[in-house]
């Protein structure tokens, strides 16, 4: 039996690499093969070599997630675990070794989760991006960063923010104020994101000289969009011919992201999502890649968390 003993800032960061879960340290032991010891600053590894290594890996790894500014959750835990079982020390490498930070003035993003990280390589590596989860997992925000970060870059020349104006308990009709202004409360999510991302100077001058274009989904139809990037929003509120309709807009040198959230359309019954039937008929379909988050995914207050895991129960 070998030994190895790594040697971390504090006691409290080790404790936040396995969650602060002792049945964690348990896996990590059952599943390759070695004893684990930690006490304040340091972990001792015991075992025979390969699995020392295997373990030492996996704990440098969350350690350097974690200064990237990741916060490791129970399930990222698990599934770098898993990975590192199957032999994808390599793969898991490589996603590390390459912090996924979207620098701008104001404000640097970090993905927070194992799956922001994989997300953010999915839409840099697809023409075609369907982003599908639960609220609170960066989805859209996580998307409209990349956008912004891939127009400030020149890499495309327009980018473009829609959602489907679905009426969610009132209609259009008997709110006040013109067309634009009954509109807006669809989009203030889409314009929130870009605010806090370039700031509300740049965004506003950006959106006059029609760099960026924020608008209903009804725009877009007859129209097609080259050398532009292109997201919807709420995806799932889309009936299947809206979205067979935003699909075909795409153009030469564009690239399209489409979130949503399956288990929360707000259609009428007697219609179906048109987000639902597009993981059906596309899903082996060749430069589209389905992404899908999860309630641990989820960033926002840990309560949010809870809710939507008690809804899910009750249902």
């Amino acid at each position: 039996m070998l030994e190895k003993t790594l040697h971390f800032e504090s006691s409290r960061l080790i404790n936040q690499l396995y969650c602060g879960k002792e049945e964690n340290l348990d896996k990590v032991e059952r599943a390759l093969q070695v004893k684990i010891t930690t006490r304040e600053g340091w972990l001792q590894i015991c075992g025979e070599e390969k699995s020392i290594e295997t373990t030492a890996t996996f704990f440098n790894l969350l350690n350097k997630g974690k200064s990237q500014g990741m916060i490791i959750r129970n399930n990222d835990f698990e599934n770098l675990l898993k990975s590192m079982t199957n032999g994808n020390s390599r793969d898991l490498q490589n996603v590390f070794d390459q912090p996924t930070i979207l620098k701008f003035k104001r404000l640097s993003i970090i993905a927070k989760t194992l799956n922001q990280k994989n997300y953010l390589n999915v839409i840099n590596n697809n023409d075609i991006v369907f982003g599908i989860g639960p609220a609170g997992t960066g989805k859209t925000y996580l998307a409209v960063a990349s956008a912004i970060d891939s127009l400030l870059k020149h890499n495309i020349e327009k980018l473009i923010l829609t959602r489907p104006a679905v009426e969610a308990g009132e209609a259009l009709g008997f709110l006040p104020g013109d067309l634009n202004e009954k509109i807006l409360p669809y989009l203030r999510p889409l314009y929130d994101a870009m605010n806090e991302i370039l700031g509300k100077e740049l965004s506003q001058k950006l959106i006059d000289n029609q760099t960026i274009e924020i608008a209903p989904l009804a725009y877009m139809r007859g129209r097609t969009l080259s050398n532009a990037l292109i997201i919807l929003d709420e995806a799932q509120n889309t009936s299947p011919e809206q979205m067979l309709m935003f699909l075909t807009r795409l153009g030469e040198g564009s690239r399209m992201i489409i979130t949503g959230d399956i288990t929360q359309v707000d259609l009428p019954n007697s219609k179906s999502s048109g987000l639902k039937e597009a993981r059906k008929v596309l899903h082996k379909t060749n430069g589209i890649q389905f992404f899908y988050f999860n309630e641990s995914d989820i960033v926002r207050h840990p309560l949010v968390q809870d809710i939507i895991e008690s809804y899910n129960n009750f249902r």
